[in-house]
């Protein structure tokens, strides 16, 4: 069986032609890329640590800790690396090996989730485990060979480390505290958004809808009409909700994704009613636009009951009054 496939990592594209082959890797080289592998764990670690500060802190501490394990690792290898083959190392990254172990870079972890985060750092562990055992094998050096299998035990056991670790930082109030935050985040970067946009597609574009309806009785002028309403309060509520803060203070997350956000529901909120106006039938059309719209002003009402904490029969009276009142005005105005 070849290296690459005993350890089961991902060969970059384009890089099957380059590099070297884990196999003919010196001593003096594994060693090298052994500490590349520490130093580049550690900043990782330290870089989880950094971005979970604000919002967790107990977190972040574990990961502090895991950071502190590598750079451990780190000055063994080094000091081994110093008596073996003195102070100049050699410059390697897994990039330069044949089919190695990719880190996944954190940037492209976002929307950031801590079981997400975990289960990567329990994954780089395996990695680095396997990477130990392997190199250990490699070599012929005795002192060598004892530090890599030491260090190889070591990483089979960071994982229950890691665990109580967690269990002297991440107590269970903690864990609760931190599932509030990521709720709170996630209302406030994609509900509360969504939620106004919904809420103003479904009701603003209900009275120029209807009043087509109502005016031409003509089934595809009213959806044109539908179409574009939706369409237009859809850009709108974007660029209203993007330039209304840059959520640094707020918390509210990127302004260009609650934009997107915002400017897709309330797209979809206003082309719900309009839909039905694809059937020629005017009759059975705005039927079926009445009872689009009494779904719509439930389901509102539901997330509105769910995610912001609202009584269900005051959110229902809330939306269904205002929704029926605009819904009157689009009628009257359409059949005067």
């Amino acid at each position: 069986m070849g290296l690459a496939s005993w350890f089961n990592f991902p060969v970059r594209a384009g890089r099957s032609s380059a590099g070297l082959n884990f196999t003919a890797l010196n001593e003096q080289q594994i060693l090298s890329l052994a500490i590349a592998l520490e130093e580049d764990d550690a900043r990782i670690y330290n870089t989880y640590a950094d971005t979970l500060a604000a919002d967790y802190p107990d977190t972040a501490q574990l990961f502090r800790g895991m950071a502190a394990e590598e750079d451990g690792h780190r000055h063994r290898l080094i000091e081994l690396y110093r008596q073996r083959f003195g102070e100049r190392i050699l410059l390697i990254r897994r990039q330069d090996v044949r089919g190695f172990i990719e880190r996944k870079p954190l940037w492209l972890m976002q929307p950031l989730d801590l079981e997400t985060i975990r289960a990567q750092a329990e994954l780089m562990e395996a990695d680095s485990r396997r990477f130990y055992a392997q190199a250990a094998r490699h070599t012929s050096d005795a002192a060598i060979r004892q530090l890599l299998g030491d260090l190889a035990a070591e990483e089979s056991k960071h994982e229950s480390k890691a665990e109580t670790l967690g269990d002297h930082f991440i107590t269970p109030d903690t864990v609760h505290t931190e599932r509030e935050t990521q709720r709170r985040m996630f209302v406030l970067q994609f509900i509360q958004p969504g939620l106004a946009g919904l809420m103003d597609g479904s009701v603003s574009t209900l009275a120029p809808l209807f009043a087509a309806a109502f005016a031409t009785h003509n089934t595809w002028n009213t959806f044109l009409v539908g179409l574009a309403a939706a369409i237009g309060a859809g850009i709108s509520m974007a660029f209203a909700e993007a330039l209304s803060d840059d959520g640094a203070l707020t918390g509210r997350g990127s302004p260009v994704l609650r934009g997107a956000v915002t400017g897709l529901m309330t797209t979809l909120g206003g082309l719900g009613h309009a839909l039905p106006y694809l059937i020629p039938h005017f009759a059975t059309a705005t039927a079926l636009a009445f009872a689009v719209v009494a779904v719509e002003l439930v389901v509102i009402a539901w997330i509105r009951k769910r995610y912001m904490e609202a009584s269900f029969a005051l959110a229902i009276l809330q939306v269904v009054v205002g929704g029926l009142l605009v819904f009157a005005v689009g009628i009257l105005i359409g059949s005067a």
